[in-house]
């Protein structure tokens, strides 16, 4: 443990997950006061724009996209450590869960996949403008059950990116450790991509997002299952079954593992085979049910994880008490 004891930090973290649950991203308050991740992501476009160039060798990008992710994270750390040992006095563990607090998106996720449940109800042209900010690929070849898919499958993936990751590092590290999280994973989002522009340069940043959320992925698939457990319309065994057999075939080493639990607990499929501009693609189905979703599929992926949303809270309150 860094910084302080496990009790304290672990009502720290939960009181961070209530006022997130609460407030999410207030929109007034964010048109004063730029969001800690959007400044993030300003520096990280700003060394990209500085250091990528194209006439570098695929090496010299490598170590420049590596050097740059490093820096960032470092000045992550260091920033984290400043504001753990300046909210070190009595009571200032209440700012330190506010500042936590802005790096979770529980509540945002839950709003924006809420919104795709809700436009896709006026078609699928409306599904896909709402799909657009949720997801990282082009959803314009994407009918009704294409929409509803992604929708559970960013849902599945961003539990554990945007709740559970940021709370295990920070449950480890303290505010050191949710800035570092944070701050790798806006830079696999802005530079993991497979293009001849980042594929060098984001691939250090691309793997060490891998590494930190080979933990939690799994974790997260577990809580999906637990949470399973407590729904008549969803099935754990269903949940375990998809994550045992089908966790490990998608593409990503961490994504397939809450994708497929969420799956199996609805008893769907999703994943699969996808169509783009370049024609379609392959990918490994993620659960054995019915692939034909609809709008009310999300709708039931979303009590699903309000159930697993509230079990993270449950095990931070026992590590409290």
């Amino acid at each position: 443990m860094i910084f302080e004891d496990t009790e304290t930090l672990a009502f720290m973290l939960l009181l961070a997950v209530v006022l997130d649950g609460i407030f999410a991203d207030p929109p007034r308050l964010y048109r004063i006061v730029p969001h800690p991740v959007a400044l993030l992501g300003r520096a990280v476009g700003w060394l990209e724009g500085r250091l990528n160039r194209d006439s570098h060798a695929p090496g010299v990008k490598f170590l420049l996209g590596m050097g740059a992710s490093l820096a960032l994270i470092a000045a992550a750390f260091l920033l984290g450590g400043l504001l753990a040992g300046l909210l070190g006095f009595p009571g200032g563990w209440i700012l330190e869960a506010l500042i936590a607090s802005t790096l979770l998106a529980g509540r945002g996720l839950y709003d924006q996949v809420a919104l795709c449940a809700d436009s896709l109800k006026a078609g699928p042209e409306a599904g896909r403008e709402a799909l657009v900010s949720l997801v990282g690929r082009d959803p314009q070849f994407l009918d009704e059950s294409g929409v509803a898919k992604a929708a559970i499958e960013s849902l599945g993936e961003n539990f554990s990116d945007a709740v559970v990751a940021p709370l295990f590092w920070g449950m480890l590290f303290g505010l050191p450790g949710l800035l570092v999280y944070k701050t790798v994973n806006t830079l696999d989002s802005m530079l993991g991509y497979t293009d001849s522009r980042y594929f060098w340069f984001g691939k250090f940043a691309a793997r060490l997002d891998d590494v930190l959320n080979f933990i939690p992925a799994r974790l997260s698939a577990l809580l999906v299952c637990l949470a399973a457990a407590t729904m008549t319309e969803a099935s754990w065994r269903g949940a375990l079954g998809a994550v045992v057999r089908d966790a490990r075939r998608h593409t990503s080493w961490n994504a397939g593992y809450p994708e497929a639990a969420f799956a199996g607990a609805l008893r769907i499929a999703i994943a699969g085979p996808r169509r783009s501009s370049g024609g379609e693609r392959y990918a490994a189905w993620m659960g054995e049910g019915r692939a034909n979703l609809t709008a009310a599929d999300i709708r039931l992926s979303l009590r699903l994880y309000l159930r697993a949303w509230i079990l993270v809270g449950g095990v931070l309150a026992i590590l409290a008490l």
